[in-house]
């Protein structure tokens, strides 16, 4: 797998139009997490640095083609003493895979804090890295873990796993890069916003765990509340409150390892059954 620095980076071929590098993939379509670094990297690309993303919402439109380079074409939308609006469209072969708008804050503004409180989970030493036993996974497990082989994934088992007894489904997950990255918050903020499409599809199947489906993201909306380093532990407490109509509706929360809440996710996705399971075992839960 190349460095997430290689992944995110991007070229600009003119004016507010920018080019993404293409990745040799065992999966079908483009990851949907590499879709959204790369269009969050070009639209940061526009912006005085002064601002800082605090969210962003993005629809996958159209599978992208992981052999293919995505180009990426930023609308400047309003440019604010105190907010910037950047909207960035993804397109493939002429067609647009991925839409995207994006907001940014001056970073020394000041109002009132609160949070969560991190819910409860096992230290991510404690859990198997699963990285040591991939090869005796199989089928999407395996490809999973082998894509991914720089990001340390850890889902903490049902066993340990603290719910709550209204919620429909829930799953957590201690996740991190690897490798050390530079002291740059951009990097960071757009390395968790490739890795927030992990898993949190997933949430939605421990409620359906011996059900096939076929799965893809369909949005993707996030928030960026503190500053956090990509390469440390990151607890990602996912549920997914409603599923039906062969959609799901998927949340989580991302916390670092002193507890502080540093980002929120909502992504809705496909999770069709009724289809061939050659189809469904193969297609990943986020695109």
């Amino acid at each position: 797998m190349a460095d997430i620095e290689e992944i995110l980076s991007v070229e600009r071929i003119d004016a507010d139009i920018y080019r993404g590098g293409a990745f040799a993939s065992a999966l079908r379509r483009t990851f949907g997490g590499q879709v959204a670094g790369q269009a969050l990297v070009a639209a940061t690309q526009t912006v005085a640095p002064e601002f800082a993303v605090h969210s962003l919402h993005g629809y996958f439109l159209r599978p992208g083609k992981p052999d293919q380079p995505a180009v990426f074409l930023v609308d400047r939308i309003r440019d604010g003493r105190s907010f910037v609006t950047r909207r960035v469209t993804g397109v493939q072969n002429g067609e647009a895979i991925f839409s995207m708008s994006a907001s940014f804050h001056i970073t020394d503004d000041h109002g009132i804090e609160h949070q969560d409180v991190m819910p409860p989970a096992p230290d991510p030493e404690s859990l198997p890295d699963q990285k040591e036993k991939a090869e005796q996974l199989k089928g999407y497990a395996r490809v999973f873990y082998a894509e991914w082989e720089n990001f340390d994934i850890r889902i903490v088992p049902r066993d340990q796993l603290v719910t709550h007894e209204s919620f429909a489904a829930q799953q957590r997950v201690w996740f991190r890069y690897r490798k050390p990255l530079p002291d740059d918050q951009l990097l960071h903020v757009c390395t968790l916003a490739y890795m927030s499409d992990m898993t949190l599809l997933g949430s939605s199947k421990t409620a359906h765990p011996d059900v096939d489906s076929q799965n893809a993201s369909l949005d993707h909306a996030m928030w960026f509340l503190r500053p956090f380093r990509a390469d440390d532990w990151l607890l990602y407490d996912q549920t997914s409150p409603s599923a039906g109509g062969a959609r799901a509706l998927t949340q989580g929360r991302i916390f670092d390892r002193a507890g502080r809440m540093v980002a929120a996710v909502t992504q809705e996705g496909l999770t069709r059954t009724g289809v061939p399971t050659s189809i469904a075992s193969v297609t990943r839960p986020a695109t």
